[in-house]
């Protein structure tokens, strides 16, 4: 996910009203293990596990997705899943939902910590290698608005950031935000983006998008309330586990389709099948260029990928999905922020109807970047430019400034050389402060 588009429409989310009704829609679930085979990384030694061999069933997908979860993470299923390990280990059923509060509502980090369940059923899972999923939090910054920015420490020592942005509002109770990370650095290396400047290692699993909710409650000590999936990374490229991750929120977490929202910088032959999945989460698209040439400069892999078909993607999820898709827009100075650059967005966006909403980020300065913050009222005369054109747009407030809050930051603090590709030797735990 591009740098300044990591904190984008965070703010509009934040202030959306949480009185929605949640809606819910059957989500086909997939398999909770990654395709990828180096996800399993390790820095310790470890030995053979006894394998669980479950009992058959003719009628339950649940069984299907436990048998193929080799990971043995708990993390990510679902009442009925957990329901059918308790089954298999000759538990009643209602086990199954006593392991779902336990992961979910009093978010138990360690099997043997479920103190709730029979020594010989905790005692069976760990010998059959059944593990919880939680990761240890690495360190954390706090800015003055409240923002805190987590940096969580993965299986195979490697660092992953989230977000918590609280909004109070004095007309009612706080909204929670979580900023979540989809991959281990990106691949896509946007110019202006600080996360790209890190490498890229590989994809996250659905268990390690979905504990990064469980962390930023933990840390506020207060229900999230939105999430948007804008931290470190690029979704489209792990859509399998971003979908997995979507469903457990929703469905086990409780967090309304409506209040998640889905980034992109554009892949192609993704929005269509996320379109096919006709969820009421929101579509963001990084923009940031009103045409071909200059997005190719920005972002490298428009190359791939242009702006029309971008655009014509775009106007057939909203067919199908009857959700407005939302623009996100960083302003470069000197580089994309000039009002003849908002005259051009407008022109582009009414060429393929009115169907959307145009997000301006602020640049947010990193180290090293050649890029610079325009001033406000260049922002300002670029948002009027688009307004007077009837072109629904808002700016986002800057929030964390402080705290390295551009997705990147504060991990390439402790990661002072690019990430390397996992064909690598792994690192030991000494190692994990200098190359995660």
């Amino acid at each position: 996910m591009t740098t300044s588009s990591s904190m984008a429409f965070i703010h509009n989310v934040c202030s959306a009203s949480f009185t929605h009704a949640f809606r819910t829609r059957t989500l086909v679930a997939t398999t909770i293990i990654s395709s990828q085979k180096h996800n399993n990384l390790s820095t310790a030694a470890t030995t053979p596990t006894p394998t669980l061999t479950l009992k058959p069933s003719s009628s339950s997908s649940s069984s299907s997705r436990i048998q193929n979860n080799d990971s043995k993470v708990l993390l990510g299923l679902s009442e009925a899943d957990l329901q059918q390990v308790a089954l298999d280990f000759g538990q009643q059923g209602y086990r199954g939902k006593q392991l779902h509060h336990l992961i979910y509502q009093r978010k138990i980090r360690q099997v043997e910590d479920f103190s709730q369940l029979p020594q010989a059923f905790r005692k069976g899972l760990q010998e059959a290698g059944w593990r919880v999923g939680r990761s240890p939090i690495h360190s954390s910054v706090t800015a003055a608005d409240g923002t805190i920015k987590l940096l969580i420490k993965l299986e195979d020592n490697r660092l992953i950031e989230t977000v918590g942005i609280p909004v109070v509002d004095e007309k009612g109770p706080m909204r929670l935000t979580a900023c979540v990370s989809s991959q281990v650095g990106c691949p896509l290396r946007c110019s202006f983006c600080a996360t790209g400047k890190g490498g890229f290692s590989r994809n996250l699993q659905p268990h390690e998008i979905v504990e990064q909710v469980l962390a930023v409650e933990e840390i506020f000590k207060h229900r999230v309330t939105n999430v948007v999936f804008m931290g470190m990374g690029e979704p489209m490229m792990n859509l399998k586990s971003v979908l997995e991750a979507h469903r457990c929120l929703n469905k086990d977490i409780q967090i309304g389709q409506r209040m998640i929202t889905i980034s992109t910088v554009g892949v192609p032959n993704t929005i269509k099948r996320l379109a096919s999945h006709k969820l009421q989460s929101t579509l963001a698209v990084s923009l940031h260029a009103p045409n071909q040439k200059l997005r190719e400069t920005i972002v490298p892999s428009a190359k791939s990928y242009p702006l029309n078909a971008i655009m014509n993607d775009c106007k057939n999820y909203f067919l199908e999905t009857n959700r407005r898709v939302s623009f996100e827009y960083a302003l470069l100075a000197g580089v994309n922020d000039a009002v003849e650059h908002a005259i051009e967005l407008a022109e582009l966006l009414q060429e393929w109807g009115r169907i959307y909403h145009v997000n301006l980020i602020p640049f947010n300065p990193i180290e090293g970047s050649e890029f610079k913050r325009p001033s406000k009222r260049q922002v300002s005369a670029f948002a009027a430019a688009l307004e007077s054109r009837k072109i629904t747009v808002s700016t986002r407030q800057t929030r964390g400034l402080e705290a390295n809050a551009a997705c990147g930051q504060l991990r390439n603090k402790f990661q002072k050389d690019p990430l390397v590709l996992d064909s690598d030797l792994v690192q030991t735990e000494s190692d994990v402060a200098v190359a995660c």
